[in-house]
C-alpha cells in the first residue's frame, strides 16, 4: 500500500468517509491492518493526528475534518480530469498541420478530406499548400510533403513517402490518425 503522496491521502479520504478501517479495506481491496499502518504512517510523515481510533470505530480530529475538507474537491477535481480525458487515447482530437503542394491538393488530399473530416471529427485540419523546399517541422507543421516526391508518387501510383512528425507534436494523439485507405 502506498503510504505517501497521493495514494495515502486517497486512503486517509476514504478511511474518512467510511469511519471504518473494515470498511475502507472493502472498498479499497487490502486488510484493515494495511489501512490503519497507512493511516499511522501518514500521521507519522505530516507529525499530526488525523484520526481517532477505538477498537469499533474510527473518528476524525480536528485536523483530520480540516484535512478532509480541503482533500475532497481537490481529488473531485482529479477525478473529474482523469474522467474529461479517458476516452481520448482512442479518438485522435486537436489540430493537424499539414503542408503539401498545390498539384497534390486536388489530386490527393481533397477526395480523402470529407471521408477523414466524417470519422474524426474532433480533429481540425489546416492545410496549407506550397511548392517550395521549406523545413516542415522549423515552421511547425505536423506533416508535408514535398512536390517532387509527390510527382514520384503519383507517377508510380502509390505511396512511398513518410509521414513526419514535428516535436510539439510527439506526445499528442494527433500522430495516431490512421492513415485513410485508398480509394479502389
Amino acid at each position: 500500500m502506498d503510504t505517501n503522496g497521493l495514494g495515502a491521502l486517497s486512503t486517509f479520504l476514504t478511511v474518512a468517509e467510511e469511519r471504518s478501517f473494515t470498511r475502507a479495506g472493502k472498498r479499497l481491496c487490502v486488510s484493515p491492518s494495511a489501512i490503519s499502518h497507512s493511516m499511522r504512517e501518514l500521521e507519522e510523515g505530516i507529525g499530526v493526528r488525523l484520526l481517532s481510533r477505538t477498537t469499533r470505530s474510527v473518528a476524525l480530529t480536528e485536523a483530520g475534518e480540516h484535512l478532509r475538507a480541503r482533500l475532497r474537491p481537490a481529488f473531485s477535481e482529479i477525478h473529474e480530469a482523469l474522467g474529461e480525458i479517458t476516452g481520448l487515447g482512442n479518438q485522435p482530437v486537436g489540430r493537424v498541420r499539414l503542408l503539401v503542394p498545390r498539384l497534390a491538393v486536388d489530386t490527393v488530399l481533397a477526395p480523402k478530406v470529407g471521408d477523414l473530416v466524417r470519422r474524426y471529427p474532433d480533429v481540425l485540419l489546416d492545410i496549407t499548400t506550397d511548392d517550395s523546399r521549406i523545413d516542415i517541422v522549423a515552421r511547425g507543421f505536423d506533416a508535408g510533403k514535398r512536390r517532387d516526391t509527390f510527382r514520384r508518387v503519383h507517377r508510380e501510383g502509390h505511396d512511398r513517402s513518410a509521414r513526419v512528425s514535428g516535436p510539439q507534436t510527439r506526445d499528442r494523439r494527433l500522430a495516431k490518425v490512421p492513415p485513410i485507405a485508398p480509394e479502389a
